[in-house]
């Protein structure tokens, strides 16, 4: 936050939205009418999981899905496996004990085991691959890569590789570019659930850093991008301002309709799907679309020596 915050252009880390109450907001937006990825990929993993499970035999699978939510679309992969006589266990991570929880209490059966793990992706994603015995499938769902540039994509992805095995697998959900009415409607819902959840960060840092933003000083704006192909979240301030953070000791002034930049959601083609793939390490073994093309979720396995 301090580091964003005494840039010359005010930001904040897209990872701060999740608190449980930011997580509680955004299986709520999935269900919005304008936000279509979610029922894209729902259409994607319920016509396909027949043959994204056909990529799987009967050695023990340990499922590590980077992200919660509410576990509705991940149920449908996992009881197909379990279906096919995969052996598995199901390894949700989040920053969000509460969304860990939930997701357990769904999907916790006499089945297969569920083992939560409360922290952030790449902790834990070593931590299970150290500590869990038998082949990995990490789902990386909902287009949640479009929140990283190109570079971090980049980055992030080697990370992931590294903390894999040989011939281990992950499936990638990606937010295809399209008509760009589409795209900002689904990121300015008129119920204004997606405006809650972008001021629901100033109630975090006013809960757990001692601030005191007047909430109802910022306003959400969501835009698209196309010289870089993204949506992109901000805050705006309606007023010149300034904000005491307690736990910085320090005080922050917001010039009127300055903004705080919250989130990139990249989009993509073909070609950016492939070429993330080729250059981290994985090959693209099957790549699954909705009927609209409007998203693909992308099976990989890792490539290594």
């Amino acid at each position: 936050m301090l580091t964003g915050f005494t840039s010359e252009k005010k930001y904040l880390s897209s990872k701060y939205f999740y608190d449980d109450k930011g997580s509680e907001l955004f299986v709520k937006i999935t269900d919005l009418e304008e936000y279509y990825p979610t029922k894209a990929e729902e259409e994607i993993l319920e016509n396909n999981k027949q043959k994204i499970v056909s990529h799987f035999n009967t050695q023990k699978l340990n499922v590590v899905e980077l992200g919660a939510g509410d576990g509705h679309k991940t149920k449908l992969l996992l009881d197909e496996l379990f279906n096919n006589d995969v052996p598995l266990e199901y390894n949700p991570i989040d920053i969000s004990e509460d969304a860990i929880k939930g997701v357990c209490e769904k999907l916790n059966k006499d089945d297969f085991e569920t083992f939560g793990i409360v922290g952030e992706y790449i902790p834990a994603l070593k931590w299970a691959n150290k500590n869990k015995e038998g082949k990995k499938l990490v789902l990386f769902l909902g287009s949640n890569i479009g929140n990283f540039s190109l570079h971090d994509s980049l980055v992030f992805l080697r990370t992931i590789w590294k903390n894999l095995s040989k011939d281990d697998h992950i499936l990638i959900g990606f937010d295809m570019k399209k008509d760009i009415n589409l795209l900002i409607n689904a990121y300015n819902d008129d119920k204004g659930v997606t405006s809650e959840f972008n001021l629901n960060v100033l109630n975090r840092m006013n809960n757990e850093l001692g601030a005191n933003f007047v909430i109802g000083s910022f306003q959400h704006f969501g835009t698209y991008n196309p010289n870089i192909g993204a949506m992109e979240s901000y805050l705006i301030s309606t007023k010149s301002q300034t904000v005491r953070v307690d736990y910085l000791e320090k005080n922050f002034h917001f010039d009127e309709f300055e903004a705080i930049h919250l989130e990139y959601s990249f989009k993509y083609l073909q070609k950016d799907i492939e070429y993330l793939a080729k250059e981290t390490g994985f090959e693209i073994v099957e790549n699954f679309s909705d009927k609209k093309g409007h998203f693909v979720d992308s099976l990989w396995r890792v490539i290594k020596e």
